[in-house]
């Protein structure tokens, strides 16, 4: 790349500005779509929109409060009777309900809390936009006027921009107190910037032709983000060794940077790849845009860190191979001899290091154990968005269940024979976690019917999924078979529950596939059986410790009150996620470490010795690119989306945790442990399976010595 330089970086350029452009111009298109089929709330879901299609539609309402008086005052029955005129006549949406149109009428007791019910066609973002117009401009000091339901809860914007912000700001600082120069640091921001920014655009040509959750976008720059700089910091750090020991040549310093670093970059970056792409085994449609627009964005940081980067290098090649005096004050002998000082301890004993490391990971861990799947309601929201407003008027005026109320569908034997449903309603009217339920109604058709039960708990607590297994197991089945009715239960709180339900059984075989896929390349790169087992299980022992630290702040709300964030289930796709990301993320440390000391050992050091070579080349580059993603990865709980600030928590802790307990204390005190024993492979093994090289040839780097001069890098 150093002899076009000028080329390539244009090429970068010109493909930034289409992207931003497609981005600007074609738009996005995200949506949360739960399809889940053969089960109970999607069988319900097209029981509905065969019998009542605007039923089978996500309702939304439209929240009134009176601060003074009651919404039958004249003045106030003016206003929402104003605002109601106008929604109706708005393209793509339909009202279903008025507060005092509907029978009985949707007021609170008190008659200062009431609702009105719509929703809205496809494409909903125009829609929607215009109802929220009305709904502001129809707001008065006496009047408040909010917006709630799952189309209203998908719109909301998560508002990353300040989080970005932070992130970046805090990998600038540990970008320049690794680098000690300005420009090495820029390099990495700018790579993984330019990375990040071409993807915008085929992240949002993804989200037209996949369907594409709506925080895709958001958890693809957070990703891209972190391993970006990651990756563009293992370049430059070995460009600028390789620019001292080849006598300041860039172009050769570039060459050895890319035959080395590079080649764990582009094997580190693939592996995160295909454990994002994993997650399309599970073949759950929600997971396709997600796996995909992250993919795409680790793809792109990582061709802008193999292209991009050298031709910025070798154009400012001799400034950034230059060490100023902040580098050569960070870059002390004393520095260095820490980390020999804090390996041989570990060496000297193996063992208690190891226990120590595995308690602190079990212990994290153990929370894991409680973990409960679930969709968060947005009682989580932020008590400044309309969601969250129009959430407690509701759970104020109507009682908590009513912001996730059932649908129970059924196929009826005879036409307008309702039979099944008076007699579910009539055994759930005397259930104490029952707060109401809905005289049938019966389609057009006459062949579907549809009954609408209100819990008595919100939608994500656990009295509500108690009931809806009740309601399957023990109430429905014997009155379906004695009626002959197809009945199931539905509505958005179903679906969330079934889904959970759906990923906590796939889990295992998706942890399973991952985990196979990268230990056969483990097996194939380093021509070992044991450093496969051994990245597998510490892989798995640092994620489980991530998720418990989540489960533990979320679930459990620990430190809830300090950080603003309300307990509640996990979101269910955190897991697969958290896996999928920090088990990528975790290969690329041990693929970068573990490559330094099969360096070393490949060229003639000891077992020991090659542990600690590889780990003092490597360990202090290593700590700042989890440094970097650390901040990155933290920067994003300040969001106000409780759908990102769970991955930021999980993704931070989980990078921390295996960057400090796992690559700096487990993994060499095992190695010393095992001793030679690491590096053992069956010889049938090894002249079948084919050969990837991630260590340069031995022409590129010169051979250490034998017994490596304690101290010497």
């Amino acid at each position: 790349m150093t002899g076009h330089r000028a080329l390539t970086a244009g090429i970068w350029l010109a493909a930034l500005v289409a992207s931003l452009g497609v981005w600007l111009g074609a738009g996005s298109r995200y949506a949360n779509d739960f399809h889940l089929p053969r089960s109970d709330s999607q069988r319900a879901r097209d029981l509905l929109q065969a019998g009542f299609p605007t039923q089978s539609t996500d309702q939304n309402q439209i929240v009134f409060r009176t601060r003074h008086g009651t919404l039958l005052d004249s003045e106030a029955r003016r206003q929402v009777n104003a605002l109601m005129r106008r929604v109706e006549r708005l393209p793509g949406v339909t009202v279903l309900g008025t507060p005092y149109a509907a029978r009985p009428a949707a007021l609170s007791r008190d008659r200062t809390i009431g609702y009105s019910t719509f929703v809205l066609g496809r494409p909903a973002s125009r829609a929607l936009h215009h109802v929220e117009t009305a709904a502001r401009a129809a707001r008065t000091p006496n009047l408040e006027v909010e917006l709630g339901g799952p189309s209203i809860e998908q719109a909301q914007q998560t508002a990353i921009g300040s989080s970005m912000v932070v992130g970046l700001c805090a990998a600038v600082v540990v970008l320049l107190l690794s680098f000690g120069s300005l420009l090495a640091m820029g390099l990495p921001l700018v790579t993984a910037l330019a990375g990040l920014g071409t993807g915008i655009g085929l992240v949002a040509l993804v989200s037209r032709a996949v369907v594409t959750p709506t925080f895709s976008e958001e958890l693809a720059l957070m990703i891209g983000l972190g391993v970006g700089v990651d990756y563009a910091l293992f370049v430059v750090t070995r460009y600028r060794e390789a620019y001292r020991a080849n006598g300041h040549d860039v172009r050769d310093a570039v060459g050895v940077s890319l035959d080395t670093s590079g080649r764990a970059v582009i094997f580190a970056g693939l592996t995160v790849v295909v454990s994002l792409l994993g997650m399309c085994a599970l073949r759950i449609s929600f997971l396709y845009g997600l796996a995909l627009t992250s993919s795409l964005a680790v793809l792109l940081v990582l061709a802008a860190s193999v292209t991009l980067l050298p031709a910025l290098i070798g154009s400012a090649g001799h400034r950034i191979g230059r060490v100023g005096p902040l580098a050569r004050r960070l870059a002390r002998p004393d520095r260095t001899g820490a980390w020999e000082r804090w390996i041989r301890a570990i060496q000297r004993r193996p063992w208690w290091a190891a226990g120590i490391a595995a308690a602190i990971l079990l212990v994290l861990a153990s929370p894991i154990i409680g973990l409960r799947l679930g969709n968060t309601d947005a009682g989580n929201d932020p008590r400044s968005s309309t969601t969250r407003r129009a959430y407690d008027l509701l759970a104020q005026g109507f009682g908590p269940g009513f912001n996730g109320p059932l649908l129970v569908a059924a196929q009826l034997p005879r036409r307008r024979d309702d039979t099944v449903l008076v007699q579910i309603a009539a055994a759930l009217r005397s259930r104490s976690d029952v707060a109401a339920v809905s005289r049938p109604r019966v389609s057009p058709s006459g062949t579907v019917g549809v009954l609408t039960v209100v819990p008595a708990s919100s939608p994500q607590s656990a009295r509500t999924s108690a009931l809806i297994s009740t309601l399957r197991r023990t109430i429905i089945p014997p009155l379906a078979r004695s009626t002959g009715a197809a009945v199931y239960v539905g509505g958005f709180t179903a679906v969330q529950i079934d889904f959970a339900h759906v990923i906590a059984s796939k889990l295992w075989l998706f942890v399973f596939a991952v985990t196979l896929v990268s230990a056969v390349f483990l097996l194939v790169v380093f021509r070992s059986l044991l450093i496969p087992l051994q990245a597998a299980l510490m892989n798995l022992l640092s994620i489980g410790a991530s998720l418990g630290i989540v489960v533990a702040v979320f679930q459990w709300g620990w430190f809830g009150g300090a950080l603003g964030i309300p307990a509640g289930p996990i979101q269910p796709f955190l897991p697969v996620m958290v896996f999928a990301i920090v088990f990528g993320l975790s290969m690329d440390y041990e693929i970068f470490l573990v490559s330094r000391i099969h360096e070393a050992w490949v060229h003639g050091a000891t077992s020991s010795e090659a542990v600690r070579l590889g780990l003092i080349r490597s360990a202090r580059v290593v700590t700042a690119a989890a440094a970097v993603m650390v901040a990155v990865f933290a920067s994003f709980m300040l969001a106000g989306d409780q759908t990102i600030k769970p991955f930021g928590l999980g993704l931070a802790s989980a990078v921390l945790l295996d960057a400090v307990v796992v690559r700096c204390l487990f993994l060499p005190a095992l190695f010393e442990i095992l001793g030679r024993a690491t590096w053992w492979f069956p010889s049938m093994l090894d002249r079948r399976l084919p050969k990837l090289a991630i260590e340069p040839p031995d022409e590129v780097l010169p051979r250490p010595p034998k017994r490596p001069v304690a101290g010497a890098v």
